[in-house]
């Protein structure tokens, strides 16, 4: 082997280390800030210690005042998504807060837990539901919501099916129709369904009071800006067809957005209300530009069961210490009390859910550097991806006004 073999050679080596190096992960590791070390000390001094969903009162009022803002100042209303918000408490806070009574409710339970609590509110459906759940409703006189609810529709066979079910009970009926505007999820999708659909309701007797468009797939779209624009002009093209009918869509409900694109359309937009939700808690998959001036205002908060300042693998003990060096977030272990939420853990940094040992709804396993220094007892804190079901997991929802745990809220019953 010559000289010039020898250095090619170590030049090679010497920049295949170079590059394990830089894709080595980076120590990741810290601890609470000075937030989440104040809300850690008030669970503490509230005794929970077990898994707990917390929301932050001040940042939860500071969303609802940006969202009015933007809504006030387009002229839109807004509707209240029920399901991304299952608690009444929190529910009232926000109603309150945006002056509105308008809620969107999608299921026959929850429809159910909320006519004693809200009877004057205006409820519009967030979904179809079997003609069946339509029947548990209406039978029962005292969640029968009667006009207060606009059923929504999206094919010709459900339309049928509600107007048999209402004229068996000699009583009025009133749907939204669902349009698609670019989701491609259901709904009326062209101009001939929707006629026919119209034509279907008038000989019926039903009342058609309105259209519902969602269209959350924008801002994901390769080119949300044209996403938007067919979003717009589906949904054009259906308020025509509903003048085309004689029907007088400036006075009906043409319900559209959702929490990721609601700016947009305070920005201009054929709908007449609004509906948003998740945004007034901001969890983690509501990250939208649109959305940068809104805060994350919900956490779990679960305490830290066993730790390991030197995590050993599971049947290959031996290999640890490469591990750990390779990537120096699975040096130390945290199991905590729960797990396996829709949620990613947020303080301290650096934790991570354990790529050997995987998910665990039991006592997950949350791996960090030498630098996450927790005991047992310990806090940990986690981001959730989503509201909805996530909210109902918990029980009792704990409220942070800054200091304390100043309140516990209710949630709803479980439903679907």
């Amino acid at each position: 082997m010559n000289r010039r073999t020898v250095l090619i050679g170590g030049s090679a080596l010497t920049l295949a280390g170079i590059g394990l190096l830089v894709a080595r992960p980076e120590d990741a590791g810290g601890m609470h800030n000075a937030y989440f070390s104040g809300l850690a000390a008030a669970i503490r001094r509230a005794g929970l210690n077990k898994p707990v969903l917390v929301i932050d009162r001040k940042r939860l009022d500071a969303n609802i005042q940006r969202v009015r803002q933007s809504v006030s100042a387009a002229g839109l209303p807004l509707r209240v998504v029920a399901k991304s918000l299952p608690s009444p408490l929190l529910l009232d806070r926000i109603l309150t807060g945006m002056a509105t009574q308008r809620l969107m409710v999608f299921s026959a339970d929850m429809l159910r837990q909320l006519m004693p609590i809200y009877p004057q509110a205006d409820y519009l459906g967030g979904k179809p539901l079997p003609v069946r759940e339509f029947i548990r409703v209406v039978d029962d006189a005292a969640t029968n919501p009667g006009p207060r609810m606009q059923w929504l529709i999206d094919t010709p066979h459900r339309l049928n099916e509600y107007a048999e079910a209402a004229k068996a009970r000699g009583m009025a009926l009133r749907v939204s129709l669902e349009i698609d505007v670019g989701l491609h999820r259901g709904g009326f999708a062209d101009a001939q369904t929707l006629s026919a659909a119209l034509v279907q309701a008038k000989a019926a007797g039903i009342e058609v009071a309105g259209l519902m468009g969602y269209d959350p797939h924008v801002p994901k779209m390769p080119s949300p800006e044209s996403a938007w624009v067919d979003a717009q002009n589906a949904y054009r093209t259906s308020i025509e067809i509903l003048r085309s009918a004689g029907r007088p869509a400036n006075a009906m409900t043409l319900n559209s957005a959702g929490s990721p694109t609601f700016r947009r359309h305070c920005q201009g937009t054929v709908a007449n209300e609004v509906s948003v939700g998740s945004a007034f808690v901001k969890p983690g998959d509501f990250d939208y530009e649109d959305l940068a001036d809104l805060v994350p205002a919900a956490f779990i908060a679960t305490p830290v069961i066993k730790a390991s300042n030197d995590l050993p693998l599971p049947g290959i003990e031996p290999l640890s210490g490469a591990m750990h060096w390779w990537d120096r977030n699975t040096t130390r272990g945290f199991f905590i009390h729960g797990g396996h939420w829709l949620a990613k853990p947020v303080s301290p940094p650096g934790l991570q859910y354990s790529k050997l040992m995987g998910r665990s709804s039991n006592q997950e396993l949350l791996t960090g550097s030498t630098r996450v220094e927790l005991r047992p007892d310990d806090t940990v804190f986690l981001r959730p991806d989503q509201s909805e079901a996530l909210f109902l997991q918990f029980g009792d929802i704990a409220v942070y006004d800054g200091r304390d745990i100043v309140e516990m809220w209710p949630t709803l019953p479980i439903s679907a």
